[in-house]
């Protein structure tokens, strides 16, 4: 997202991040291969020529710990190790936080989108994510009572909501087809028996949230306030 908009001088570096789920297949050497190509074919309006510099593994800060390609060489022959992030509660007890909706943000409630991101829908969407990606890539599904912690969820209440709707369409340059890819950001600030939601929301800062998270949509960032 911090990329959206921007236009960079002749030998300016910029960066992204590329959250990549599966931890069964050696699937990162292939990636480094695909984006080393698709840099020396051109990014952006006109195709501009580009270098793949580096590429590292990153910790739950989103600092980079693991070197894995410089200037053309991959730097190991084995895969990097997986981030574990822990959906457990931890000792401390929250009551309130505030959730920042970085880019647009749909979450379905029952057949509809919801106009408001009420806990209860924001902590079942960011469960149902994670428990689809451990099911496809992982461990299987979450081995929890689905019932019981949206009915925990739906207890917290919204104490703030500052949001917006941003009407956003993406065009494809390969099929020219659009895609509406909106939805609402800012924040809104909960009250209740969060401990155990906590851990769940800061995952979901990796995976996103709602529909079309391939897409960049769903980016939220976690705030415990007390």
């Amino acid at each position: 997202m911090h990329l959206d908009g921007q236009t960079f001088a002749t030998g300016a570096a910029f960066y992204f991040d590329l959250n990549l789920f599966d931890t069964e297949s050696p699937a990162i050497a292939y990636f480094i291969l695909t984006f080393a190509e698709l840099a020396r074919d051109g990014l952006g309006p006109g195709r501009r020529k580009v270098e793949l510099v580096t590429v590292a593994r990153l910790n739950e800060r989103g600092e980079p710990v693991e070197l894995l390609y410089e200037n053309g060489c991959i730097k190991t022959r084995q895969e990097a190790s997986p981030l574990a992030l822990e959906l457990s509660a931890g000792q401390e007890k929250i009551s309130r936080l505030r959730v920042r909706f970085l880019t647009p943000t749909e979450l379905k409630s029952g057949q509809q989108i919801a106009p408001r991101p009420e806990f209860g829908i924001l902590a079942a969407r960011v469960r149902d994510r994670i428990s689809t990606l451990r099911e496809l890539y992982g461990g299987g599904p979450l081995a929890i009572d689905f019932r019981e912690f949206g009915e925990r969820a739906a207890l917290v209440k919204m104490t703030r909501c500052q949001i917006e709707d941003i009407d956003i369409r993406r065009r494809s340059s390969r099929t020219g087809q659009v895609h509406p890819i909106g939805g609402f950001v800012g924040e809104a600030e909960y009250e209740g028996e969060l401990s155990e939601f906590v851990a769940y929301l800061r995952v979901g800062q990796w995976t996103g949230v709602g529909r079309q998270t391939v897409w960049g949509k769903g980016a939220i960032a976690t705030n415990v306030l007390g």
